[in-house]
């Protein structure tokens, strides 16, 4: 339950202020890699937040918000990690990141914790970091693959698919999610004929198709990357006509799916969190205005991070991380007056006058502990080589 902040805003206000400041955020994403062909949309949702509450002029005495992007590959934890520990060398006392679930563990144990950094992912999903010790530096506005394998096990059920094929990519992201989508399926009766990681950066998968295709299955689940080797494994299926019908989750859906394979892969499902509603439609609007596209995969997500990092600092009275974080549920949660996408000068005038708000965000924000996204889910079928939103979940 949220308490009311008049009193400790005020009074961080009077005790540790110094008037006006620079406030860097890190976008700590992977701009080279497996999924850079989503970073550049996620790097813009954060930029887009950080770019209204800065010109609002409202956040701790009129201080100004700036952005800088670090690379960390998605995949080279020893990548990420510097590249992190030169965001903290320039002053970054946040980071909307990392995107891929590997390397933010690394940069958040080897830098974040070490030095009192907040991270807020928009992307990272591996239910290891729910119990990692993270100190309560470590958010996430993108909810655990326990949750989306839940979400795919339940969906194959509803359309009658009993038999399954899963091929993951072979690091944390991937099996945890493969474990999330084997568990829950089995737990329904359904039957996971093989469960087989593949490296990613290879130019022949015809082994691993070959091993697929002899366990069988109505449907080949492709828990990888698009721009690696879970594309790489579809097109060795397609070619050899292994699977026909593919599930993909979120690492695999986005416009590049559908540029590289188009109708060959009609019919085939995709998931990935997005939600609907007012806040959704603001974002959109919000991004069509800002020239980046705000349904790209965890677009939306990124802009609710580095919203929660300066309306959390906002409520805390200071940019200082360790008031910060111990703020970010009350923001995101209710009770509170609600903020939508482009409403984040009300939210920090609220929080200025010590009101309570529930930020909604675009993607319809509430975290549960220890501070991950709840999640919903957006489900498509590939149509006329095209992604077709048909519901949410």
């Amino acid at each position: 339950m949220k308490h009311l902040l008049l009193a400790t805003a005020t009074t961080a206000l009077i005790a540790g202020a110094a008037g006006a400041e620079e406030v860097k955020l890190g976008l700590h994403l992977g701009f080279t890699g497996p999924l850079e062909s989503m970073a550049p949309d996620i790097a813009a949702g954060a930029e887009a937040a950080a770019k209204e509450v800065s010109e609002s002029g409202l956040l701790l005495d009129g201080s100004t918000v700036t952005t800088s992007r670090s690379d960390t590959t998605c995949i080279d934890a020893a990548a990420g990690t510097a590249a992190a520990e030169r965001q903290v060398a320039e002053g970054v006392r946040a980071m909307v990141g990392g995107q891929c679930s590997g390397e933010t563990i690394a940069a958040l144990e080897n830098v974040a914790i070490p030095n009192g950094v907040m991270m807020i992912s928009p992307s990272a999903t591996s239910p290891a970091l729910t119990t990692i010790e993270d100190q309560g530096l470590f958010f996430r506005t993108a909810p655990s693959d326990a949750r989306q394998g839940e979400v795919i096990a339940q969906l194959l059920k509803d359309k009658g698919i009993e038999s399954i094929a899963i091929t993951y990519t072979n690091n944390d992201y991937g099996k945890g999610l493969a474990d999330s989508i084997q568990a829950a399926f089995e737990g329904m009766e359904g039957n996971v004929t093989t469960s087989a990681a593949h490296d990613d950066g290879k130019g022949d998968y015809s082994a691993e198709v070959a091993a697929l295709a002899a366990a069988g299955g109505e449907a080949l689940v492709v828990a990888g990357y698009v721009d690696q080797g879970g594309s790489g494994v579809t097109r060795g299926a397609l070619d050899t006509g292994a699977f026909d019908m593919f599930v993909f989750p979120d690492g695999m859906v986005g416009q590049e799916l559908v540029d590289r394979f188009g109708s060959e892969i009609n019919g085939s499902i995709g998931i990935n969190p997005a939600a609907e509603g007012d806040g959704r439609d603001r974002f959109m609007e919000l991004s069509e205005a800002g020239g980046f596209d705000g349904s790209g995969a965890y677009s939306g997500e990124a802009y609710d991070a580095a919203a929660l990092i300066l309306l959390s600092m906002q409520a805390a009275g200071s940019s200082d991380p360790a008031a910060a974080k111990d703020k970010v549920m009350e923001v995101a949660n209710a009770p509170g007056e609600q903020i939508l996408p482009g409403e984040l000068a009300k939210g920090l005038e609220l929080l200025a006058a010590g009101t309570d708000i529930d930020y909604v965000g675009a993607t319809a924000v509430e975290l549960v502990e220890p501070g991950e996204s709840a999640g919903s889910y957006r489900e498509t079928t590939i149509t006329d080589g095209a992604l077709e939103v048909v519901g949410f979940h």
